[in-house]
Formats: C-alpha cells, sequence, structure tokens
C-alpha cells in the first residue's frame, strides 16, 4: 500500500512539474475527497442537520461547521445557513438556562438577608444583585443603556465558582471582561469569538448581569457576521484549488 502510495505523490509531482513547465494550470485534488464521497451518500435533508449539530458545539460553532460543509461539497448557502442555526440554537439555550441559574441564585441571597438578623445590615430593599453590583454597565455603549442593562461584578462570582476551569478558559474570561468595559455588549459580543465561544460568551453576559434579549440580539449578530465571512473565505479557496 506503501508503494502505491509513493507512487501516487510521484505521479502527482511529475504532473506539477509538468503544468509548471507548460505554462498550463491544473487543480489540486481535494484531501477530503473521501469525505465528500461519504457525504454524498447521505440523503440532502440530512446533510444540513449535520451542520446545524456541529455549529452547536463550542469551539466548532457556526463558521467552523459552515467551513467544513463547504469544504466537504454541501452547497456554501446550505452550510452557511445551517451553521449559523445551529449556533444560535444553542447560544438561546445557554442563554435561558444561565438567565435560570442566575434568578436562583439572586433568589437564595435574598432569602438569605431577609432570615437574617434585622441589625446584619440588611435594610436594603433591593435583591441580591446589589450586593456584587459594580459600575461595568457604566462603561457599556449608550445603546446598552437604552436597552436598560445592568452589568454587575456577578461575573466574579461566576468565575470563582468555575474555579476548576481551564487556563485558557480563565484568561477567556478576563479578556472578555476588559471587552465588556470597553466596548459594550455589542463591541463585545462581536469581538469575542476570538477569545471565547458563543455560547460560554452568553453565559458570560448573563451571568454579568445583562438582558437576555439584548445578548441573545447581539450574539446572533455575532453569529451571522463571523459565519458569513468565514463561509466566503472557504468558497473562496474550495474556487481557487479547484475542489
Amino acid at each position: 500500500m506503501t508503494t502505491w502510495f509513493s507512487l501516487d505523490v510521484y505521479r502527482d509531482q511529475a504532473d506539477a512539474r509538468v503544468a509548471r513547465d507548460t505554462g498550463k494550470v491544473t487543480h489540486m485534488s481535494s484531501p477530503y475527497e473521501g469525505l465528500q464521497n461519504a457525504v454524498d451518500q447521505l440523503p440532502e435533508f440530512l446533510q444540513p442537520l449535520i451542520v446545524a449539530g456541529l455549529g452547536a458545539i463550542p469551539y466548532v460553532e457556526g463558521e467552523g461547521s459552515a467551513a467544513l460543509g463547504i469544504l466537504v461539497g454541501i452547497n456554501p448557502v446550505v452550510a452557511a445557513v445551517a451553521g449559523a442555526a445551529g449556533n444560535i440554537l444553542s447560544v438561546v439555550l445557554v442563554v435561558f438556562l444561565s438567565a435560570r441559574v442566575r434568578q436562583s441564585v439572586v433568589a437564595r441571597r435574598a432569602r438569605s438577608k431577609a432570615l437574617a438578623p434585622a441589625g446584619a445590615g440588611t435594610g436594603s430593599g433591593t435583591s441580591g444583585d446589589t450586593s456584587y453590583a459594580s459600575s461595568v454597565a457604566d462603561a457599556s455603549s449608550g445603546a446598552d443603556a437604552s436597552a436598560g442593562t445592568d452589568v454587575s461584578a456577578g461575573t466574579d462570582a461566576s468565575e470563582e465558582a468555575d474555579g476548576a476551569t481551564s487556563t485558557r478558559r480563565a484568561k477567556g474570561r478576563k479578556r472578555l471582561r476588559g471587552m465588556l468595559v470597553k466596548f459594550g455588549v455589542p463591541g463585545a459580543s462581536i469581538l469575542a469569538p476570538w477569545v471565547l465561544p458563543t455560547q460560554l460568551t452568553a453565559a458570560f453576559f448573563v451571568a454579568s448581569g445583562v438582558a437576555k434579549g439584548w445578548v441573545i440580539l447581539w450574539q446572533v449578530v455575532a453569529i451571522v457576521l463571523w459565519t458569513g465571512l468565514v463561509a466566503a473565505a472557504a468558497l473562496g479557496v474550495v474556487s481557487l484549488l479547484g475542489w
């Protein structure tokens, strides 16, 4: 088998030299040809579902699944839409789950304060959020303020609860917090894919006190933007190399 592979490589190299010497342009064979053949055997309705499922996986997400779908021969538009849809659905699920967890934590803190002795300094009538509120929201964009976002330092509590997470994620959260303070939710959402998956970014924003609708809106914008850009780049590579 090794001999046949060596002969194939030698023949490809010889063809490339001939094409170069004669000035003819030849297309490279796709390294994903086997995978393309396997995908071709699948029913057409199943192909976008697989891409959508991959898009729901952190660190793969819409852009990764769309690019892979294009590389294996799925229609570029179908791959991009399916990848973005899977990513968006997973983010929406994370947002609602994170919001419920946060509400439970806040309610538990409120109950514990209500049961505390009268002289324990619990005279404030606000919820448990105010015990760890900060001025992060003041640094957000004007659009954030109009949307009623009140970003608090609850991030610190969530980071302490995730003390067993990897160093990479801890650094990503730290950088994301800096983006949130500097650019607000819109800017941080668009830049966040460079440091954390959209699912973790959405959970971070919700834990920080950002309204669910605001998080979902800007995560959708970021997912559509990055998936479209990466899909266009993948289509360009496929067209250029003739795969």
